[in-house]
């Protein structure tokens, strides 16, 4: 079965599953039995109709009614018991699949961040999506085809057994040829479906990100470029399903002609059986043999066809659980206790970090924040300010060093708790679908209708909502749909307006603001961080110069700190990046 299905402990774990419902599968496998052993019925009652046409004239009705009427009763109760086993076989399937995606949802919300940046996120969500649909389709052919023809299987042999041994055993000799051809080309295709796997997660990583970025896209005129990349994906992924389905359909007509085999040398055997018997075996009897000769070899094809589908089933599987096994973020410490108080004190000592082992980017680095200290970071580009933010939200965690809160350890404190203590903006907003109140109670569900048009107007986002169709009711898509960046951005100011936590981070926190609203913001800002310890991300260095400390970056390291006057006094590192922005020199 390994060889065939492939890895055998993604079968075990499929088998786990299935085993939460095994009252069900239980009850499937009666009603196969079932289904089985009636239609096993039917040749035998076909056979004793036959044996009741003696010759011409001679044709005895009132025995063949009455059979008759017993097929008609076995093929009712037949499709009945199929009915019911189908919608049983349904429940199972979609309810393990929807487990293992609720499994793989949950996994995917407890991975850590290096794990989602150092995946495409495309190929994440095909896992979910595309690769759990085709796992479902190949367990449902599984169940309702599998069960059945091992039933078949066994079931024909006892009752061919109870007719003729050696007529039995011609076919039994034959049927390990049919096994044997099954196995030989179904081990050779799980390698090519697997390869079908990736490059269908590689093409909807593709897709999404050229959707997520048409924009810019078309500004550069890569739509031909971008075209000719698809294409090459999409080409590949043909030439996989096709190889992968070409040699698995070769199963189905090889077990064919073995199982055409089986039934000529048992039509055979059976005639020379008629003719030597002298009437102990009739030719009533010859017909329910040969029919049970068909039904015997028939849940070979059907079972070669399920084999193709569940190693494509299995390969799917294999990349939903790699996805649930991966390792999770570091859980919190058992003894983590909760931040109470919190003034907005912070302190990191001789922190390290790094996103890949070959290449450093913060150093030894050590900063102190008294409460309600405003701090502002600069630097150029990957000096390490975002890496900064991530590492006191605790996006990551240092390689080296300790980041303090109140003088606890950042390790020490569950990172719920730590998180709330932050109200965070960012430069890439995110928007939930949902309507505009929704999206500004995100951080706050119990807020008032008062608090969220307060926070709203502060934010300066009042206005621009009140001109929308619905208002704050207006339902937005995904990632805000129809508004524009900087509405966007003001949205997620006003949702952290209305949480106001102890501690900021605002990163680039007003980059696709215009000017004029940006100097409204700015105020508003100045009133929400009084008394509030503040982490303020920025290029445009004329909007930090109110800053208390302003901490000058540059390799991972702090080369300047001081007050936006007395940096440009030192006319050092900070003086130089500010005069670029004045005299357009690019840094």
């Amino acid at each position: 079965m390994k060889g065939i299905l492939g890895n055998a402990g993604t079968l075990r774990k499929v088998l786990d599953h299935i085993g939460r419902y095994r009252w069900l599968v239980l009850l499937s496998l009666v009603l196969a039995a079932g289904t089985v052993l009636l239609t096993l019925a039917v040749p035998i009652l076909v056979g004793r109709a036959i044996d009741q046409i003696v010759g011409a004239g001679q044709v005895r009705f009132d025995r063949i009614l009455p059979i008759l009427g017993q097929i008609a009763a076995c093929v009712a109760a037949t499709a009945l018991m199929q009915w019911v086993m189908n919608v049983v076989n349904n429940r199972v399937t979609f309810d393990v699949v929807r487990d293992i995606r609720e499994e793989a949802m949950a996994r995917i919300e407890i991975l850590p961040l290096s794990y989602l940046d150092s995946h495409p996120h495309g190929d994440i969500v095909s896992r979910v999506v595309a690769d759990a649909d085709a796992f479902a389709d190949g367990l449902l052919m599984g169940f309702t085809q599998l069960f059945t023809g091992a039933l078949t299987i066994l079931f024909t042999l006892g009752f061919m057994f109870t007719q003729n041994d050696w007529i039995t055993l011609v076919v039994v000799c034959v049927t390990p040829l049919s096994l044997f051809v099954a196995r030989f080309i179904a081990t050779r295709t799980h390698a090519m479906f697997a390869r079908q796997a990736e490059t269908r997660g590689e093409q909807t990583a593709f897709i999404d990100e050229m959707v997520g970025n048409l924009k810019v896209v078309k500004a550069y005129g890569r739509e031909a470029a971008a075209l000719e990349s698809f294409d090459g994906i999409n080409e590949r992924l043909r030439d996989c399903a096709m190889k992968a389905t070409f040699f698995s359909s070769i199963t189905n007509p090889a077990t064919r002609f073995v199982n055409s085999v089986v039934y000529a040398l048992v039509a055979l055997a059976g005639a020379l059986a008629v003719m030597a018997s002298g009437g102990a075996m009739t030719v009533g009897a010859l017909t329910a043999f040969l029919a049970y000769a068909n039904q015997y070899t028939k849940p070979f094809n059907e079972i070669s066809g399920v084999v193709t589908e569940l190693q494509n089933a299995v390969t799917c599987a294999e990349r939903l659980f790699e996805l649930i096994e991966a390792e999770p973020q570091a859980p919190d410490a058992p003894d983590a206790q909760p931040l109470a108080n919190v003034e907005g004190r912070v302190e990191m000592d001789d922190v390290c970090f790094s996103y890949t082992r070959d290449r450093r980017l913060i150093e030894h680095f050590s900063l102190k924040v008294a409460p309600g200290q405003r701090v502002a970071i600069v630097g150029p580009t990957g000096c390490g300010k975002t890496t900064l933010i991530n590492l006191l939200m605790r996006f990551y965690d240092p390689d080296g060093g300790v980041i303090r809160v109140e003088g606890r350890d950042s390790l020490s404190i569950p990172r719920k708790s730590l998180r709330a203590a932050y109200g965070m903006v960012l430069q890439d907003t995110w928007l939930k679908p949902g309507t505009i109140r929704e999206n500004l109670a995100m951080g706050n569900p119990d807020a008032t209708e008062d608090e969220i048009v307060a926070a709203a107007k502060a934010a300066h986002a009042h206005g621009f909502i009140r001109r929308l169709p619905q208002g704050y009711d207006t339902v937005i898509g995904e990632d805000g749909g129809m508004l524009s960046q900087g509405q966007k951005q003001l949205l997620c100011i006003a949702r952290v307006m209305l949480i106001l936590p102890p501690m900021l981070i605002l990163d680039e926190a007003t980059s696709s603001i215009d000017t004029r609203t940006e100097l409204k913001i700015q105020s508003a800002f100045t009133r929400m961080m009084q008394g509030r310890t503040s982490f303020i991300v920025a290029h445009r260095l004329s909007t930090i110069r109110e800053a208390d400390v302003i901490l000058v970056m540059r390799d991972g390291h702090i080369v300047e700190q001081g007050s936006h006057d007395e940096l440009l006094a030192r006319n050092g590192f900070y003086a130089e990046l500010y005069n670029s922005q004045f005299a357009g020199v690019a840094i």
